[in-house]
């Protein structure tokens, strides 16, 4: 007889802890998250310096590392250079002729001028020799085609001598100019690039994982940094599709934390459908596969102090 109600005990403790359990396991279960920054390199380079540690809390804009890019330096002396020769050629083409260009065509223009003279005096000399039927009209003719070549050779070194005293034409000089604003702009790319070098917190964040060791090569587009934007708590929450109606998008509801027992007032931010059944993340996730699951996303309404919230911890919405 004994035994027997030793027995009835042992039942009726069960039946107690199965119905505190069945309290205990809502399908409103969901957890915490944070919303999660990378920080990565543009450029290629090895990490010379970190200067934070895995948990670490840093600011926006603190240093995270510092990335030894050796060809930074090589290009910048490429631009610097090329920034040299577009400005010397901008002055020249701004500036026109030099002083001895112009001597050079000044004294082509008199040597001409005087070969001009020489044509001009053999003509009528040979003229007033065809009048007299002295020569041919063949050779007045050639006579007089050295003269007209003369006149022309002086009247083009005049003509250059007149470009020569100004500035060069619009079109040389806008492409001289094209030319400096291009080097000007390279030499701005490799300083962009330079400030990359060091990596900086881009928000208030908590730095939860590092990729890399100093010493390693860092790849263009690889996030060495992993970690948590701070102020940015918010639940997460997998609903099946017989439960989804019960939730509206913008509606207030009140979570609790199931070991603290502490209340949290929260409204829905969206609900969306998951594309696949893998991407529940519910503790308790006792769906018919059969049914559509939708993910809540609730923000607090009310102040929360984020020390006492993990990633991932368990949230409960009270009934």
């Amino acid at each position: 007889m004994r035994i027997i109600k030793i027995g009835f005990s042992l039942i009726s403790l069960l039946m107690l802890l199965s119905c505190s359990n069945e309290q205990e396991i809502t399908p409103y279960r969901g957890k915490v998250k944070f919303e999660s920054i990378s920080v990565s390199s543009k450029l290629a380079g090895r990490i010379n310096k970190l200067y934070v540690a895995e948990g670490d809390e840093v600011r926006k804009g603190d240093t995270l590392a510092y990335i030894d890019i050796p060809e930074i330096n090589a290009k910048m002396m490429q631009a610097e250079g090329a920034i040299t020769a577009a400005r010397g050629q901008f002055d020249m083409a701004n500036a026109g002729a030099t002083k001895e260009q112009l001597t050079q065509i000044e004294g082509k223009l008199n040597a001409a001028k005087a070969e001009l003279e020489f044509a001009r005096e053999s003509y009528f000399r040979l003229n007033n020799m065809y009048q007299d039927s002295l020569i041919t009209r063949q050779q007045l003719d050639e006579v007089d085609m050295k003269l007209q070549m003369a006149r022309a050779q002086v009247k083009a070194l005049e003509a250059k001598r007149e470009e020569a005293g100004k500035s060069v034409r619009t079109e040389q000089l806008n492409q001289a100019r094209g030319q400096l604003d291009r080097a000007r702009g390279a030499r701005e790319e490799v300083l962009t690039a330079s400030s990359e070098k060091y990596l900086l917190a881009p928000a208030d964040m908590t730095i939860e994982t590092i990729s890399l060791e100093e010493g390693e090569l860092l790849s263009p587009g690889y996030s060495l940094f992993n970690g948590y934007k701070k102020n940015s708590v918010y639940f997460r929450f997998t609903i099946n599709e017989s439960r989804i109606y019960d939730f509206e998008k913008g509606s207030e509801l009140v979570m609790l934390n199931p070991y603290t027992k502490e209340e949290i007032k929260g409204r829905i931010a969206y609900i969306k459908q998951l594309p696949r059944y893998a991407e529940i993340t519910s503790t308790a996730p006792l769906y018919d596969l059969a049914e559509s699951v939708y993910e809540l996303k609730v923000v607090p309404t009310s102040n929360l102090n984020e020390k006492a919230y993990y990633s991932n911890a368990t949230i409960l919405i009270k009934e």
